[in-house]
């Protein structure tokens, strides 16, 4: 199945789920993805068949090297495209057309590296020759929002709430992990209202798992956890991912997680990125 994992590098990924995924059965996905540990750690286990991605990296830590040795070792295939392209095809999913004309992608190696990624003229008097950019559509999104109530209802409250709603609207079903599980009522405050990132309609499930995005950030919750982000990223090798994996992701609980990643004092203490 092919699904999309919201949030950015280091911002807002849905991680608990994504360490779920590491201890099912589940693999063969295509993965879509502007992508960080997320990429990585699905890359480690051998979950990923296809990934399409604008980018993946650690944000501060530029290399993912989890990410960069499956690369390399040439582990899966890959459609790598620019970031706006990336945009263009989950926004062509979510209104339901077969792709979306752009200039991005023009005179670059993206058409040689992607044949399937196909050019088109104008039919107005410009004539211009424009990339038509396909599709993405998912069978599911994971996404990772500040609140949310039982109905779906969602926001997020940190100043990088890109590309969830794209990924929401191309899904044909969303699950949502969340900071906090709210009264609906909240959602009906006038302040609260431009932060909800899609329309509720979307959303097939809802789970409350608190600090559920670290060791990237959930701001106002807390920052990127940069010390695991260092342990994570010199866990490429074997043995050491093979620990990584003991002391992180086979694990009973989120809970548990939590607890070894440092508790809830630690990880709330994370002051947010400044940029």
């Amino acid at each position: 199945m092919t699904i999309g994992i919201g949030g950015w590098a280091t911002r807002r990924k849905p991680m608990a789920l994504v360490r779920e995924i590491l201890r099912s059965s589940v693999k063969d996905l295509t993965v879509v993805s502007y992508g960080g540990p997320d990429v990585g750690l699905l890359a480690a286990a051998g979950k990923i068949r296809k990934l399409i991605f604008g980018f993946v990296t650690l944000d501060l830590l530029p290399l993912d090297m989890h990410f960069r040795n499956a690369r390399q070792a040439g582990s899966f295939e890959v459609m790598e495209i620019d970031e706006g392209m990336l945009q263009l095809g989950l926004r062509a999913a979510g209104m339901r057309v077969p792709f979306l004309p752009t200039r991005a992608g023009l005179g670059t190696d993206i058409l040689k590296r992607n044949p399937n990624i196909l050019t088109l003229r104008s039919p107005y008097p410009d004539n211009a020759v424009l990339v038509a950019m396909p599709a993405l559509p998912l069978d599911i999104a994971l996404l990772h929002v500040s609140e949310a109530d039982d109905r779906g209802n969602c926001t997020i409250l940190s100043p990088d709430p890109f590309f969830d709603d794209l990924m929401a609207r191309a899904a044909e079903r969303v699950f949502i992990s969340c900071e906090r599980v709210v009264p609906s009522k909240n959602f009906f405050d006038k302040e609260r209202a431009r932060y909800q990132p899609f329309e509720r309609s979307l959303v097939s499930a809802v789970v409350e798992l608190p600090f559920g995005a670290h060791p990237t950030a959930s701001v106002p919750d807390y920052g990127i956890d940069i010390r695991h982000l260092n342990e994570y990223n010199a866990s490429h090798n074997g043995a050491l991912w093979a620990e990584y994996r003991t002391r992180y992701i086979d694990l009973a609980t989120h809970a548990d997680y939590l607890v070894a990643a440092g508790g809830h004092r630690h990880i709330a203490s994370i002051a947010a990125p400044v940029y």
